[in-house]
């Protein structure tokens, strides 16, 4: 039997599947064990499979891909309003994601690759390091703090605190506080070396990749942030714009408007958060040096008339936009004219 669309609805070992022809008409409705998925689709003449893109829909998008079928990742938020009525449940879930895969004007997501997925995997475990850092660096200072014993704010600052938790000889700190917090200290100080080490492997990446060697030329954007967004954009013309990419990110204002009368308010934070967060922090490292030499004139022109977190963010989706345009034309940065 031909299929139009065929939506599945993934989860660890039950599939459903909810297909459809091409007038319209339900033509299956099934579960499939995990083992059993690629063996059925293979059978299958090839068609339209719709995904909903969350955990590990990008890998059965590379496995469908193989077998000839049309992947067609949809996000979850256009998936929900197809949802009907009534109790939640799989075989609605595949229903609504058949449904959305219909409609032309919905964005969809592109299948990212393998090697962009394990990229990705080194940002996120490294962001993961850099959270349990930061809970042990407050911990130990709390700690700390409850004798007294405080240090300049920052992970490189930790290291006269790191020193007296190991000083047996000093008094300042009880033998039995000190007996707590050593492994918090040593945690630390291991953390610190695996943070490093992904570092390295980031950078390691970044300098074999042209792309994000070019992206590295934007004011504000490093290796770090450079790598994440090749690895992010499978395909950057998936983007009709660079102010769609940037709303992508959650960088434009919310619009609450009506009859005519636009109303904007704050940043919608939709979209990849770690991104939009590398991107604001790059354009506040920016911001921090303006003025301090020759300043680009849209930057001073914006301090002028905005407050400085106002104005990051607006950098921000400045930068977004510039990275658009660089990835989609294959062009390099073209720096604006400084004024002295």
């Amino acid at each position: 039997m031909k299929f139009s669309i065929v939506g599945m609805d993934i989860a660890k070992h039950v599939f459903q599947l909810h297909g459809i022809d091409v007038e319209g008409q339900v033509v299956l409705r099934r579960q499939v064990r995990r083992g059993q998925v690629l063996g059925v689709f293979g059978k299958m003449d090839p068609t339209v499979v719709a995904l909903e893109a969350c955990a590990t829909a990008h890998h059965w998008g590379r496995e469908l891909t193989a077998l000839g079928h049309e992947v067609r990742l949809i996000p979850p938020q256009h998936v929900k309003p197809f949802v009907r009525r009534g109790h939640k449940n799989d075989a609605a879930d595949a229903e609504a994601i058949c449904e959305a895969a219909r409609r032309p004007d919905l964005g969809r997501v592109p299948v990212k690759s393998r090697e962009s997925q394990s990229l990705l995997m080194l940002h996120r475990s490294r962001e993961l390091l850099v959270k349990q850092r930061t809970m042990l660096i407050n911990a130990v200072r709390g700690h700390l703090a409850e004798f007294g014993i405080v240090a300049a704010q920052g992970p490189g600052r930790m290291g006269e605190l790191l020193r007296l938790i190991g000083d047996d000889g000093d008094d300042r700190l009880p033998a039995v506080a000190r007996q707590a917090l050593r492994p918090l200290a040593g945690q630390l100080v291991r953390l610190g070396e695996e943070i490093a080490v992904l570092d390295k492997a980031i950078l390691a990446a970044h300098r074999a990749c042209a792309e994000s060697r070019r992206l590295a030329e934007v004011p504000g954007i490093g290796p770090l942030t450079a790598s994440a967004i090749v690895a992010s954009l499978a395909n950057p013309a998936a983007f009709a714009s660079g102010r769609q990419f940037a709303a992508w990110l959650g960088l434009v204002p919310r619009q609450n408007s009506t009859g005519g009368k636009p109303r904007l308010g704050r940043i919608t934070r939709q979209g990849n958060v770690y991104l939009r967060r590398l991107l604001i922090t790059g354009a506040q490292a920016v911001l921090r040096w303006a003025g301090k030499g020759r300043t680009d004139p849209w930057i001073a022109a914006l301090l002028a008339r905005r407050p400085k977190k106002v104005a990051a963010v607006a950098l921000a989706n400045k930068m977004a936009r510039v990275v658009w345009a660089m990835l989609v034309s294959g062009q390099d940065y073209r720096r604006p004219v400084i004024t002295a």
